[in-house]
């Protein structure tokens, strides 16, 4: 098509690290960042230049030249330098929902420190697009979106330029970069070389565009900025005279794609097809310890440090935004596609784990001080030996507790601080710890006789969103009899028996229906790379069916628990593997613990690994024949098909790669008919695959063993590499592998009668306590007040909605709570109870602006439409702060 407009958009994506470190990275772009400042501050007629939509780029820019700041601030503010609105470009499919509402929380906020940032959901470069992006996009006041992966006709569009909507019913004006972010890198000015690429780049996007606009990205990875663009369009107009050529930004653009709004097509949910671009389907489970780490941690921070400093807050304590936002900015900043994909070099990937190391140490370190702070201002300090237990569920809570007491003797009591009665509890263990360990000063004043720790169990009714308080003191324990060892646990909900492989039978006594074989292990041979597991052309599937375990049941007052061990034999590698010999072996551990008051059953793994180019996974035979899996996204839920319909056509069409059944999910995958179903729970992977003859098996990943970043020509992604072909042997996975997931069986749908994103979200908030004794090896001074021995700020009424994030506003003195329907098909009426009466509620965006004013009154109530998060802020009356 002639007489079109060609945007010419200059822009650079920046990996800050891959196949390269970030501190190479960050040299290249001090080089580049003054070459783009100097350009837009001389020349007139080069009008913007963006800066790949993180503000991530400017943090690490400003670290090493913070003297260029003044300027960065005057062209972002004349509208030349485009900054914003995300912190790192964040992977899309396995990040949590918090952090991808954090990472433009703070994006937004870092780039208003030197102007407006870019309104536009700019991920260019993310494998695969969560079909809730519109929804969080809109919480932002952005009504625009650029991508690139993912994308197919059967979506709903073979058109470039249309609405994308969320399942809430949200949407975002789209523009899909068929040919990539790339397609204007390094434009020749030979006018015979311009117009040969360019023909073959007009032919695909005149084909696809729905208006007279095209856009070419003149940018690339690391790319500096094309110093003579001016020449090149100028030669543009010369070789094609019926074309307009602008050279623009992105918002501009847009401004013209709006003017034919009522003409595009709307394109609904989740985009992760890889037909014209690679999605890296089974990314997910590459480098499984990074995987692992950033589920725990994205969990303890939403779960337990934000809501447990909120609960400070509240009661008169500083609420420290600058340190948890360090926290996010450590996670964001391993959020980006490769490196949370895993896609990256040995050295990289040490990198990342450092970083969540630090942010672990921090999160656990600022939990602790929280509760010391609030534990040591109740009355009786500062003698009064304590054991708190914190509930940051929205909801009241009967818990069977497992933690450690300290005290002087190895006698003791626990008393209801309330009414003084004796609690009772199961001891499970005592060891004697160095007074050293407690505090230094107690040795060196020469008192060297030790501390006795206790380890036990009790059941515990804890109120919403609060704390409740137990006295410790010397004396006769009420220590409660252990039960009768049996080979099996079982309480009110399940019975579990083992078999002789280490599996384990399931009998769900409530629904009369048993599951046979879970756990059951499966190891294949992957010969693919960091982004996508390939089998090989000849596989040989091994299994723990014929395997001899070890079984070690322990029966208790509170909870059975019974440890598994093996030995799996497999293939040394890939060549053994071809050969059908095992020559090497994986060492298998997996606790199983039922808890006596649980509809759950919760599973440690731990691997031991010794080979290479393998994938092990556990599978979790179901007998349920469902055509569609049900898996949570951010802020919602997803049905996909068990079996990708384009299996049958991807060859034919010449997909970039296969349409595996390997999908992502966030805490849980299920499976469920007209009558029960099954589900799986995690804090670790985030990879599964509804396998089996009848797909009827969740196969949960536990992890992939490969050796190379990119390989060319696999069996489910033939054609170039992805990456490229650097060794990688940490990515091999050899040593210890540690997940954590949980099992539940229920009757009816997996949303709306097993309410399994309930359960998952009380599964990933763990009851914390803390102890108080008067010795500390960190001194504090008391603070002017007091703190009670109970206490809730508030309690969720309905059972329909979760809440995602409570925390302190960022800007003001509100208290935020987050909430959403998990559901895809109804909507759900939810109502909080305050026990202060706010003075003032109201609904608010994702940004933490309020939209409008709720009533005054101690409960409210709340509609929410299918899969929809909504925010709110209180202000309570009657706090200490």
């Amino acid at each position: 098509m002639m007489g079109k407009t060609v945007y010419i958009v200059p822009h650079i994506h920046w990996d800050r690290e891959w196949y390269f470190s970030t501190e190479e990275s960050q040299i290249l772009l001090i080089n580049d960042m003054e070459e783009i400042l100097n350009r837009l501050e001389k020349d007139e007629h080069y009008p913007a230049f963006v800066l790949d939509g993180q503000t991530v780029v400017l943090e690490d820019y400003l670290t090493a030249v913070p003297e260029a700041e003044p300027r960065i601030k005057k062209l972002v503010g004349e509208g030349k330098l485009i900054i914003g609105p995300w912190y790192t470009q964040t992977d899309e499919m396995i990040v949590g929902a918090e952090s991808v509402v954090r990472n433009l929380l703070y994006g937004i906020s870092d780039a208003k420190k030197f102007g407006e940032p870019m309104k536009i959901g700019y991920l260019p470069d993310s494998f695969g697009q969560s079909g809730q992006i519109p929804q969080i996009l809109n919480g932002f006041d952005i009504h625009r979106s650029i991508f690139w992966r993912g994308m197919t006709e059967d979506n709903g569009t073979a058109n470039s330029e249309f609405f994308w909507e969320s399942p809430d019913g949200s949407k975002v004006l789209a523009l899909l970069l068929p040919l990539g972010y790339a397609i204007g890198k390094y434009l020749p000015e030979d006018k015979e070389q311009l117009k040969k690429r360019m023909d073959e780049n007009f032919a695909e996007l005149d084909k696809r565009a729905a208006t007279p606009f095209l856009l070419i990205p003149n940018g690339h990875d690391q790319m500096p900025l094309q110093q003579d663009i001016h020449e090149v369009i100028h030669a543009l107009r010369t070789i094609y005279p019926r074309r307009e050529f602008q050279l623009t930004d992105y918002e501009h653009l847009f401004d013209g794609l709006e003017k034919y709004g009522s003409t595009f097509n709307t394109v609904k949910g989740e985009l992760l097809e890889g037909k014209y671009m690679r999605v890296h389907r089974s990314i997910y489970s590459t480098r499984m310890d990074i995987k692992a780490l950033n589920t725990a941690l994205e969990n303890k921070v939403t779960n337990i440090l934000e809501p447990l400093a909120t609960l400070a807050y509240s009661l008169g304590f500083t609420y420290h935004h600058g340190l948890i936002e360090l926290i996010w900015k450590t996670l964001m900043k391993n959020h980006a596609h490769d490196s949370m994909g895993g896609c990256c070099s040995d050295k990289v990937n040490r990198e990342i784990k450092a970083r969540y190391a630090e942010a672990d140490e921090r999160v656990d370190r600022l939990v602790d001080f929280y509760k010391r702070k609030i534990v040591d201002a109740m009355p009786d300090r500062p003698h009064q030996d304590k054991l708190t237990l914190f509930n940051f569920l929205p909801r009241v809570r009967e818990e069977v507790v497992e933690t450690s007491i300290t005290t002087k003797n190895k006698e003791f009591a626990l008393l209801d601080a309330r009414t003084g009665e004796k609690v009772p509890y199961q001891l499970i263990s005592q060891e004697l710890i160095d007074p050293g360990l407690i505090d230094r000063q107690i040795v060196h004043y020469g008192t060297y006789n030790p501390f006795v720790k206790s380890r036990i169990a009790f059941l515990a009714k804890l109120p919403a969103v609060g704390f409740r308080t137990y006295k410790v003191i010397s004396g006769l324990s009420k220590i409660m009899s252990m039960p009768v060892q049996t080979q099996k646990l079982e309480n009110k909900y399940f019975e579990v028996t083992f078999n002789e492989n280490g599996t384990i039978d399931l009998r769900d006594k409530q629904q009369n229906e048993a599951f046979h074989e879970l756990l059951l292990i499966e190891d294949g041979g992957d010969a693919g790379d960091t982004y996508d597991y390939s089998p090989p052309v000849d596989d040989w599937v091994i299994s723990s069916r014929s395997a001899h375990a070890s079984v070690t049941v322990e029966n208790g007052v509170f909870f059975d628990r019974a440890v598994i061990t093996l030995r799996l034999a497999v293939p040394k590698n890939i060549v053994s593997r071809a050969k059908r010999q095992c020559d090497s072996f994986v060492d298998v551990s997996l606790t199983v613990k039922l808890l006596k008051n649980k509809r759950r059953i919760d599973i440690e793994a731990l691997f031991h690994n010794h080979a290479e180019d393998h994938r092990l996974r556990v599978l979790f035979p179901t007998q349920i024949q469902s055509k569609l899996s049900v898996c949570d996204n951010q802020f919602g839920s997803i049905k996909r098909p068990v079996v990708d319909p384009h299996l049958k056509v991807w060859q034919k069409e010449g997909w970039e790669e296969r349409p595996d059944g390997i999908y992502p999910m966030l805490s849980y995958v299920g499976l469920h008919d007209d009558r029960h179903g099954f589900a799986v729970l995690t804090d670790s992977t985030r990879e599964y695959e509804i396998t089996g003859e009848n797909h009827d098996t969740i196969a949960l990943t536990q992890f992939r063993s490969v050796g190379i970043l990119g390989k060319a020509d696999l069996v489910r992604r033939p054609g170039r590499p992805s990456g490229i072909a650097l060794p990688t042997p940490d990515a091999q996975m050899k040593g210890a592998v540690k997940l954590r997931y949980a099992l539940s069986a229920h009757s009816g749908d997996t949303i709306v009668d097993g309410k399994i994103p309930e359960m998952a979200k009380e599964y990933l908030t763990p009851v914390e306590t803390y102890n108080k004794i008067k010795f500390a090896a960190m001194r504090l001074n008391a603070v002017p007040f007091q703190t009670p021995y109970d206490y809730s700020l508030f309690e969720q009424k309905d059972e329909d909605t979760v809440v995602s994030a409570i925390k302190k506003e960022e800007n003001g003195s509100g208290i935020v709570i987050r909430m959403y329907n998990p559901s895809t098909v109804a909507e759900a009426r939810s109502r909080l109870h305050f026990f202060s009466r706010p003075i003032k509620a109201g609904e608010a965006n994702m940004n933490e602006s309020e939209i409008h004013r709720l009533a005054l009154e101690n409960d409210l109530s709340l509609l929410h439409h299918c899969c929809q998060a909504k925010t709110y802020k209180v202000e309570l009356s009657d706090s200490n702060k």
